[in-house]
């Protein structure tokens, strides 16, 4: 795991957020994920550098979109935004599983 990685795992693990369980590099097909909740179907990816080129993008692109065939939801941040405002990335995903839960209700 990246550093960043590391970071989030550090506040989402051991059901920290809402009492839900996400796993760290989980498999979906061919794919792993960063982070995944099969509970909520919410994957939580954290770019680095190497996915800011414009083939990664376009990877990271149509990966999401098979995905999303699933019906996997998606939350990607970057480093940058991990390291710049940590609580706000927490915040985002703390407000999407909110979300989600209120929708299975």
């Amino acid at each position: 795991m990246t550093h960043a990685e590391v970071l989030i795992w550090n506040y989402i693990r051991r059901r920290q957020i809402h009492d839900i369980r996400f796993r760290r590099q989980f498999s979906i097909e061919q794919f792993i994920i960063d982070f995944y909740s099969p509970q909520l179907k919410l994957a939580i990816e954290i770019d680095g550098l190497t996915h800011l080129t414009d083939e990664e993008k376009d990877y990271d692109a149509w990966r999401q979109n098979k995905l999303e065939e699933y019906g996997v939801k998606f939350l990607r941040f970057t480093n940058e935004e991990v390291y710049g405002n940590i609580n706000e990335v927490l915040r985002i995903i703390s407000l999407e599983v909110e979300a989600i839960l209120k929708s299975l209700k």
